[in-house]
């Protein structure tokens, strides 16, 4: 049995979708092979998580002949999965599964995919709209059509020696205390970095790096991704305190990111892709969302705590305020976060009683 999964094309969508692939390895055994096929930048995402017994590299605007979608179409003919799942909502991907011949192809019945399906869900929809809904969730419908009984809301990843010793690294450069005394950040939300609309005010996240270092002695580390090293340094010049740090002028890797996360106490971060890192790690969050719908990324932490500030134009789902005053994210506040922050550390202090 061999089953080729097109998975998202975003870091957090990824982690999201594990729940999925460990479904499928529970009900189709060892026995089964699970074929990736992914965009080149999120694949670090499931390294060492041992959920793919093989990768394949797809990116359809890429200058390389060889990740282009009649390339991936000749070697998903050639491997003759007997099974297609597109976790993905593009009528490309549908084609692209129909052209590889498979008997069974698996997806979400949207943007005129549904002819092109052997098996398919609809979407919810109210008006002809979607109705926010956990990707989480929706992945997992998926794989229930394949007969998968064992599905939990557990995200699956992994980290690697390397991983960890990059993190080690770090935490000596930047004379980090311990993990369990450091506190992650992350301000971004995706799109290469251009989504605006999701970010919190860095000198809102440089006052709150400020009062956990001060009320709380704790070391606070900003994670980053290449286009988001401005923001990272800026948010820790904001804090002016020698316990808070940045990854801004460091070596970036997904991976380290991971293994910072993994170690640490607790993260602070707006809705972005590294935020679901903390689920799978059994990490307690906070997440601060701004245009987005919170049912959208919903994963069912029991640790996590959401906030999102009530405005009559949100959430949008825009990548930039279209009225320009962005006060689903302005209006909230410092001290709004850092109760939510201490109300976790309150938590983990108990448990560890």
């Amino acid at each position: 049995m061999k089953i080729a999964i097109f998975l998202p094309n975003w870091i957090g969508d990824v982690v999201m979708s594990t729940p999925a692939l460990a479904a499928l390895r529970s009900h189709f055994g060892r026995a089964a092979q699970l074929i990736g096929v992914m965009r080149p930048y999120v694949s670090q995402v499931l390294d060492s998580s041992g959920l793919l017994d093989e990768v394949l590299y797809y990116d359809p605007r890429s200058k390389d002949p060889e990740l282009r979608s009649w390339s991936m179409v000749k070697t998903l003919r050639q491997a003759q999965p007997e099974i297609v799942l597109l976790l993905t909502n593009s009528l490309r991907t549908a084609l692209l599964a129909y052209a590889t011949g498979a008997p069974r192809r698996v997806g979400f019945a949207r943007n005129l995919r549904g002819p092109l399906l052997t098996d398919r869900i609809a979407m919810r929809t109210r008006y002809f709209k979607l109705l926010p809904q956990s990707a989480m969730d929706n992945y997992l419908r998926l794989v229930a059509l394949l007969g998968c009984t064992e599905l939990n809301f557990s995200p699956r990843l992994g980290t690697s020696p390397a991983d960890e010793l990059m993190a080690d690294s770090t935490w000596h450069k930047l004379g980090l205390p311990p993990g369990n005394q450091v506190v992650v950040m992350h301000n971004g939300g995706g799109w290469g970095g251009q989504a605006e609309a999701k970010a919190w005010p860095c000198e809102y996240f440089g006052e709150l790096a400020r009062r956990i270092a001060t009320t709380h002695g704790l070391g606070v580390l900003v994670l980053c991704g290449p286009a988001e090293r401005e923001t990272a340094a800026r948010i820790a010049m904001e804090a002016n305190h020698p316990l808070v740090k940045s990854l801004a002028n460091e070596p970036l890797s997904i991976g380290l990111s991971k293994a910072c996360v993994r170690r640490s106490r607790m993260m602070v971060s707006t809705d972005s892709g590294p935020r679901h890192f903390a689920h799978a790690f059994g990490v307690p969050v906070v997440t601060i969302y701004g245009s987005t719908h919170m049912a959208w990324g919903d994963t069912h932490f029991a640790q996590a705590i959401n906030l999102q500030r009530q405005v009559p134009c949100g959430p949008c789902l825009q990548k930039f305020c279209p009225l320009g005053h962005h006060r689903c994210m302005r209006e909230m506040g410092v001290n709004e976060v850092l109760r939510a922050v201490e109300a976790q550390l309150t938590q983990l202090s108990r448990t560890a009683a």
